[in-house]
């Protein structure tokens, strides 16, 4: 059969047109799109700046729906979900992008971070760990591990902190040797909890060896002495602790004092206490020569002298207790309980970072959990 050629042209027409209309559809469709895309997001980000978060979560699920192949999206929805404490719905948000197989290298390791984040935020510290441990070999390896150096603080685990720790220093990322010595001393307090007094001590020696200038191994370790009654030995640590961090030494000064009395070391602690006064004055040096020096004249006059050095409530209040024969017992008695309100909260130490104020010294500030964050001295006196 001849195959007529005026149908082939007709066809040929139609089929363009055909093809020209579907096409124009298609178009017109992508374009409607990819104008509903950018409004939602739109939306939402204004209704953000706007600090309207459930509206504009509300938008980007919009945004989500009508786009879902945009991670961008994806992730502005789960960190507004993290943002307002909707940890299992974010959860969800950044485990559908890790899900996606054609989601690109740099935004899985994205995604991942986001997901290793809510689980921290969330309290799952376990899956926490392994979320930022999946990080290893990516541009957020660093920040993984500092999330779980501060995890494994928060958790209590000080030897994978130690760990941890030394990978950084080793990296370069700084110096962690005054971190690591905290690690070792949590670690000896929890063997001395355990009555573990050889644990304890060579965690002592370790922390000593990590920092030599922090203070901390040199306290527990005089402590540690101390309390088996070795007060000799106990000076000799706090000694060191004179010639590397003379500044700390305000802390355990009337441990000293009390050391020497102990042994009979009185002419020793005296000398070394006045040497430590001269260089740095403070009332704990002061109350702790006392301890050494029964003497009122000498102790009143120190106390003159320093006063007109450093004006302190407690200095004029100790003052006015080792003259108290010098005025009727009613009015001493009545004036020192007026210095010691007034001076009470002056006899607090404070956080420099963040300015929390404890009546007790703290190595790590409750309130930001920075190490070594508290001046070894007292409001009053800084």
């Amino acid at each position: 059969m001849d195959f007529d050629l005026q149908w082939l042209l007709i066809a040929l027409p139609v089929a363009f047109g055909l093809g020209w209309l579907a096409s124009r559809l298609d178009l017109r469709q992508w374009k409607r799109e990819q104008r509903d895309a950018p409004k939602a997001y739109f939306k939402g980000l204004n209704l953000l700046l706007n600090e309207q978060q459930d509206k504009a979560i509300d938008a980007f699920i919009e945004a989500v729906q009508n786009d879902p192949d945009t991670s961008e999206l994806h992730f502005a929805l789960g960190n507004l979900f993290r943002r307002r404490g909707e940890y299992e719905r974010a959860v969800r948000v950044h485990q559908h992008l890790l899900q996606r197989g054609d989601l690109p290298r740099a935004e899985r390791e994205r995604a991942q971070h986001a997901l290793a984040q809510d689980f921290l935020k969330a309290g799952l510290f376990d899956r926490a760990e392994e979320a930022f441990k999946a990080l290893d070999g990516t541009p957020f390896e660093l920040e993984a591990r500092l999330a779980r150096l501060s995890l494994y603080e928060r958790s209590r685990e000080w030897r994978q902190a130690i760990e941890i720790a030394r990978h950084l220093e080793r990296s370069g990322t700084g110096s962690f040797a005054s971190r690591i010595a905290h690690y070792w001393c949590e670690l000896a307090l929890e063997a001395q909890a355990a009555h573990k007094e050889e644990d304890a001590g060579q965690a002592l020696l370790n922390a000593i060896a990590a920092s030599p200038q922090s203070a901390r191994g040199h306290v527990l370790t005089g402590q540690s002495l101390t309390r088996r009654g070795l007060h000799a030995e106990a000076m000799a640590a706090y000694a060191q602790l004179i010639a590397l961090n003379p500044e700390a030494f305000n802390l355990v000064a009337k441990d000293y004092a009390d050391a020497a009395l102990a042994c009979g070391q009185q002419a020793t602690a005296h000398a070394s206490l006045l040497a430590q006064y001269q260089r740095t004055p403070s009332m704990p040096l002061l109350l702790a020569l006392e301890k050494v020096e029964p003497d009122r004249n000498a102790q009143c006059q120190r106390l003159q002298e320093h006063l007109r050095h450093q004006p302190t409530l407690s200095a004029a209040q100790r003052l006015l207790s080792v003259r108290s024969n010098t005025l009727p017992e009613p009015e001493a008695s009545l004036i020192n309980t007026a210095l010691e309100r007034a001076g009470r909260p002056l006899q607090r130490y404070r956080c420099a970072a963040c300015g929390f104020e404890a009546q007790h010294y703290f190595w790590q500030c409750p309130g930001c959990l920075g190490w070594d964050t508290y001046p070894p001295k007292r409001v009053e006196e800084l």
